[in-house]
């Protein structure tokens, strides 16, 4: 049954719901449905696309994924690949996951330890597993070689989610950074690895770097709970500085995200504080991977996947508030945020 909540119910909306229960989004050219857990909120316009409650719709210079041949197949949307994984941090690559299937990818596949594969299976049918040697929950020693050999099927890889700290995580990290020539994008636990490798300007493929505040002053090799934390400016004139000595995207974290290549800057507008929650870095590092994937270029991905990401939190938070919300909560709408964008 519909909530209380349901501003407009149109007969053909009706008919639209009967048939398709059990989708996340609904569309007949004035209407969209977005599920919440567990009541319904549906908002009717003359215009599809309009979100009550969600005041950032998507501007011109926005990025847009080019619309889909009828004719397509899943290898058209590209393979993403997911590096990451740890005894108790199954749940984290898993999410990138999910989200990068959610924003397009035809197929993910989701590298982790052997020690966590049978978890990491559980959490999406839709998404295929592989195991690679672990010790002490993380990968082992001396298996860059065969992950090499299975990313090279890849059209993105999304790098680091729960990946774990250990010296052959850090090893693997610098062999990928340094070696791999797919477009990657390098979160979380393979920040902390880049950030004792030394010199970043040395890569064979395009990188995008997404660290919130702490992730960055470790990149900076300063002191991740520095008062520089706090210190807004900073940040975004070093990212600006870091991504011009590296060639990489840095897409730096925190509200107002900012994108850089050293050249350009752009400023995202949508997200809420809802969103500081564990697990939502990950949702956007697999929107960004899918992006990537999907032919963007590093700068429109990390422009696109912010946007995106920021605006499937603040429909989270029109429906449960921001205190409730969760990362799943997050990717429950990412399919509300790519319809937007379909009827824009």
């Amino acid at each position: 049954m519909f909530a209380a909540g349901v501003k407009v119910i149109t007969a053909a909306a009706r008919a639209v719901v009967r048939g398709a229960r059990k989708r996340r989004c609904y569309h007949d050219a004035s209407i969209f449905v977005t599920l919440a857990k567990p009541a319904v909120r549906m908002v009717a316009s003359n215009d599809a696309g309009s979100f009550e409650g969600m005041p950032t719709p998507p501007s011109d210079d926005l990025p847009r994924m080019p619309a889909r041949p009828r004719e397509a197949s899943k290898r058209d949307f590209g393979r993403v690949v997911v590096v990451g994984g740890s005894v108790g941090m199954a749940g984290a690559p898993a999410l990138s996951a999910m989200a990068a299937l959610r924003s397009g990818a035809g197929l993910v596949e989701l590298i982790v330890p052997e020690s966590v594969v049978a978890i990491a299976a559980g959490f999406d049918p839709c998404v295929m597993t592989c195991g690679l040697p672990s010790a002490e929950g993380c990968f082992a020693s001396g298996t860059a070689g065969t992950l090499a050999s299975r990313l090279g099927h890849a059209s993105a890889v999304a790098i680091g989610p729960g990946l774990g700290r250990s010296a052959a995580v850090r090893e693997l990290v610098a062999s990928l950074w340094r070696h791999l020539d797919r477009p990657a994008v390098f979160d979380a636990d393979a920040l902390w690895a880049l950030s004792l490798c030394g010199s970043l300007a040395e890569h064979a493929g395009p990188r995008l770097l997404t660290p919130h505040a702490g992730e960055m002053l470790r990149l900076l090799g300063r002191d991740p709970a520095g008062p520089e934390a706090d210190d807004r400016p900073f940040l975004e004139a070093e990212a600006r500085r870091m991504a011009a000595d590296t060639g990489a995207v840095i897409l730096l974290k925190g509200s107002g995200t900012l994108v850089t290549d050293g050249r350009r800057v752009a400023r995202n507008t949508t997200g809420n504080p809802g969103m500081a929650t564990a697990g939502t870095g990950d949702v956007l590092t697999g929107v960004a991977a899918a992006l990537l994937a999907q032919g963007m270029s590093p700068f429109d991905a990390a422009r696109l996947a912010a946007w995106v990401h920021g605006r499937a939190g603040d429909a989270a938070a029109a429906d449960l508030g921001e205190v409730s919300m969760t990362a799943r909560d997050l990717l429950d709408r990412l399919h509300v945020v790519f319809c937007e964008l379909e009827s824009d």
